[in-house]
Protein backbone atom coordinates (compact mmCIF):
# COMPACT_ATOMS: atom_id res chain seq x y z
CA UNK A 1 0.00 0.00 0.00
CA UNK A 2 2.82 2.39 0.84
CA UNK A 3 4.50 1.56 -2.45
CA UNK A 4 1.35 2.43 -4.42
CA UNK A 5 0.99 5.70 -2.53
CA UNK A 6 4.62 6.60 -3.28
CA UNK A 7 4.17 5.84 -6.99
CA UNK A 8 0.95 7.85 -7.15
CA UNK A 9 2.56 10.80 -5.38
CA UNK A 10 5.57 10.73 -7.69
CA UNK A 11 3.33 10.51 -10.76
CA UNK A 12 1.25 13.50 -9.64
CA UNK A 13 4.32 15.60 -8.89
CA UNK A 14 5.88 14.84 -12.27
CA UNK A 15 2.58 15.37 -14.08
CA UNK A 16 1.96 18.77 -12.46
CA UNK A 17 5.54 19.95 -12.95
CA UNK A 18 4.81 21.71 -16.22
CA UNK A 19 1.90 23.60 -14.61
CA UNK A 20 4.24 25.27 -12.11
CA UNK A 21 5.94 27.21 -14.91
CA UNK A 22 2.78 28.57 -16.56
CA UNK A 23 2.80 32.35 -16.86
CA UNK A 24 5.67 32.91 -14.45
CA UNK A 25 7.73 34.99 -16.86
CA UNK A 26 4.95 37.50 -17.44
CA UNK A 27 4.04 37.76 -13.76
CA UNK A 28 7.67 38.12 -12.77
CA UNK A 29 8.39 40.87 -15.29
CA UNK A 30 5.19 42.71 -14.37
CA UNK A 31 5.99 42.61 -10.66
CA UNK A 32 9.63 43.48 -11.28
CA UNK A 33 8.62 46.57 -13.29
CA UNK A 34 6.30 47.84 -10.56
CA UNK A 35 7.33 50.44 -8.03
CA UNK A 36 8.30 49.45 -4.50
CA UNK A 37 4.78 50.33 -3.30
CA UNK A 38 3.34 48.20 -6.10
CA UNK A 39 5.57 45.27 -5.16
CA UNK A 40 4.51 45.62 -1.53
CA UNK A 41 0.86 45.67 -2.62
CA UNK A 42 1.38 42.50 -4.67
CA UNK A 43 2.99 40.77 -1.68
CA UNK A 44 0.12 41.79 0.59
CA UNK A 45 -2.40 40.68 -2.02
CA UNK A 46 -0.79 37.25 -2.17
CA UNK A 47 -1.01 36.96 1.61
CA UNK A 48 -4.63 38.11 1.65
CA UNK A 49 -5.51 35.48 -0.97
CA UNK A 50 -3.53 32.80 0.87
CA UNK A 51 -4.99 33.26 4.38
CA UNK A 52 -8.58 31.96 3.80
CA UNK A 53 -7.63 28.60 2.20
CA UNK A 54 -4.95 27.95 4.80
CA UNK A 55 -7.40 28.87 7.56
CA UNK A 56 -10.09 26.55 6.20
CA UNK A 57 -7.63 23.69 5.79
CA UNK A 58 -6.32 24.19 9.33
CA UNK A 59 -9.85 24.29 10.71
CA UNK A 60 -10.86 21.19 8.75
CA UNK A 61 -7.77 19.28 9.86
CA UNK A 62 -8.35 20.28 13.48
CA UNK A 63 -11.97 19.18 13.35
CA UNK A 64 -11.00 15.86 11.74
CA UNK A 65 -8.40 15.20 14.44
CA UNK A 66 -10.88 16.08 17.17
CA UNK A 67 -13.50 13.77 15.68
CA UNK A 68 -11.03 10.92 15.30
CA UNK A 69 -9.90 11.19 18.93
CA UNK A 70 -13.51 11.21 20.13
CA UNK A 71 -14.34 8.24 17.89
CA UNK A 72 -11.33 6.31 19.15
CA UNK A 73 -12.29 6.99 22.77
CA UNK A 74 -15.87 5.86 22.10
CA UNK A 75 -14.65 2.71 20.35
CA UNK A 76 -12.26 2.01 23.22
CA UNK A 77 -15.10 2.23 25.76
CA UNK A 78 -17.29 -0.04 23.62
CA UNK A 79 -14.49 -2.58 23.34
CA UNK A 80 -13.90 -2.45 27.10
CA UNK A 81 -17.60 -3.14 27.75
CA UNK A 82 -17.61 -6.02 25.25
CA UNK A 83 -14.50 -7.50 26.86
CA UNK A 84 -16.09 -7.23 30.33
CA UNK A 85 -19.21 -9.03 29.11
CA UNK A 86 -17.10 -11.76 27.51
CA UNK A 87 -15.11 -12.19 30.74
CA UNK A 88 -18.36 -12.56 32.70
CA UNK A 89 -19.58 -15.25 30.34
CA UNK A 90 -16.30 -17.16 30.69
CA UNK A 91 -16.69 -17.11 34.49
CA UNK A 92 -20.11 -18.72 34.13
CA UNK A 93 -22.20 -15.63 34.69
CA UNK A 94 -24.65 -14.36 32.13
CA UNK A 95 -24.24 -10.72 31.05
Amino acid sequence: MKWRLAILTMFLLLWAGSAFGQGCAMCYSSARGATKDGQRAISRGVLVLLIPPVGFMTLGFGMAMRYSKKRDQDNGQDNDQDNDQNDDRVDGQEG
